[in-house]
């Protein structure tokens, strides 16, 4: 089977078939090739229902994963999204199916350097080497804000720099107990609630785990 065969049947069995809804997400998946953004010995596993290996002690989601957190951010073709934790670029490239214009924070220069060289084909994605957790202040308020790395709680930057009738969505809690938390922004109010059990990566910097 081909990797567009394989992409193809992710899609179907692994999101579609296990509550993934949104038509635009699916679409978005369909289109990225995951096998790019994963290291070469990787790619015979790049469709299975996994995340694999990308160096630097960092991982790349399971499709499903990455899925429903796009699917949460409920983004618009107009909307302006801020990824914290780019890691390979994957999610990203997701993101920028479904948005105007996506800005990719990752700590690792390694990762970012690789991230961006994959990146190329989607011209809307920015790839910058800091701490995700500060966010970028100067290019907020930002439609959508998806981090891929938990710490005890949201930091307060990412909060802030969301816009009004905007989503967040972030694993919080210590790594046995990982909630994925959604936040929805309405003026200085936000509501949360948690969408399912996960284990990811701890956030560094000024407000990571530790």
């Amino acid at each position: 089977m081909g990797q567009s065969a394989r992409r193809f049947a992710m899609v179907q069995r692994q999101l579609r078939d296990r509550g993934i809804a949104d038509e635009r997400v699916l679409a978005a998946m369909e289109a990225v090739p995951r096998h790019d953004f994963v290291p070469r010995p990787e790619r015979r596993l790049a469709y299975d229902d996994r995340p694999l290996p990308i160096g630097g002690g960092q991982t790349i989601s399971q499709p499903w994963m990455v899925a429903r957190m796009a699917e949460a951010l409920e983004l618009d073709r107009d909307a302006v999204v801020l990824e914290v934790g780019g890691g390979s670029g994957y999610a990203a490239a997701v993101l920028a199916e479904l948005a105007a214009r996506v800005v990719t924070i990752e700590q690792d220069a390694t990762l970012a350097a690789r991230a961006s060289s994959v990146l190329e084909a989607w011209p809307n994605v920015t790839v910058v080497v800091g701490d995700g957790g500060r966010g970028l202040p100067d290019q907020a308020p930002f439609d959508g804000i998806s981090i891929a790395a938990a710490a005890a709680t949201i930091p307060p930057p990412l909060r802030d720099q969301l816009a009004d009738g905007g989503h967040l969505v972030m694993p919080v809690g210590p790594p046995r107990h990982q909630r994925l938390v959604h936040l929805r922004r309405d003026g200085d109010e936000f509501v949360e609630d948690v969408l399912a059990a996960v284990r990811f990566v701890p956030l560094t910097g000024e407000h990571g785990a530790d």
